[in-house]
């Protein structure tokens, strides 16, 4: 499934991207432990409400006519996707949170047997969080309908057992720590995402909002 069938040009979404500096280039540790010259900060688009609502509502209509009753995302990433996505879908939205380093439901949320669930994340690249909410979700005995995201960037090869939809699709290199030129070119290295790994530490807040994660 992709954004061509839904009316929403995927190269109109990479110049909105660039435009509010979601897609930006640096030296980057991903949440799978690689490295990458490219990372795309959503959280840039989701300042923007009215982007936000049209991508999301997009996103939505991939799934219409599916009687979806809960969309769930991943926290914090997703939090306002599912929601947004929700909205579009007259669902309700939750959001799953990582606690003992599993995904779980907190804060009184749950899902009932037979519910039908679509789970919605920002980007993916090997789509382990995703995969984890997934499961989440169907050891709560509902029907997982779908997984939709903003970006796919395995290029189409991550496989959640479920349709996929992204608005776009794009496959950006990503390098194994020892393999990696940007290290040799001796660039430093950033985590720009939400989730700590192991041996990170998290450097001061900067008021003019630098991410704030170093290895």
């Amino acid at each position: 499934m992709d954004a061509g069938s839904n009316q929403i040009d995927s190269r109109w979404v990479m110049d909105l991207f660039r435009s509010v500096g979601v897609l930006q280039e640096g030296h980057f540790l991903l949440t799978s432990g690689r490295h990458s010259a490219r990372y795309l900060q959503c959280a840039r688009l989701l300042q923007y409400p009215a982007h936000t609502a049209k991508l999301c509502s997009t996103l939505a209509s991939f799934f219409s006519g599916r009687g979806v009753e809960v969309v769930v995302g991943p926290a914090i990433g997703a939090i306002i996707i599912a929601y947004e996505t929700a909205r579009a879908l007259g669902a309700r939205a939750l959001f799953a949170e990582r606690e003992g380093g599993r995904m779980c439901l907190r804060r009184g949320f749950s899902i009932a047997p037979g519910e039908k669930v679509l789970v919605v994340e920002d980007v993916v690249t090997t789509g382990g969080s995703v995969r984890e909410v997934v499961d989440l979700v169907r050891e709560q005995g509902a029907d997982v309908v779908g997984v939709g995201v903003l970006v796919d960037r395995s290029g189409g090869k991550v496989d959640f057992g479920t349709d996929l939809a992204a608005l776009v699709r794009m496959q950006i290199q990503a390098y194994l720590p020892e393999e990696c030129p940007l290290c040799r070119r001796g660039l430093e290295l950033v985590k720009p995402g939400s989730r700590q790994l192991p041996g990170e530490t998290r450097g001061p807040c900067s008021r003019k909002g630098d991410a704030g994660w170093k290895q």
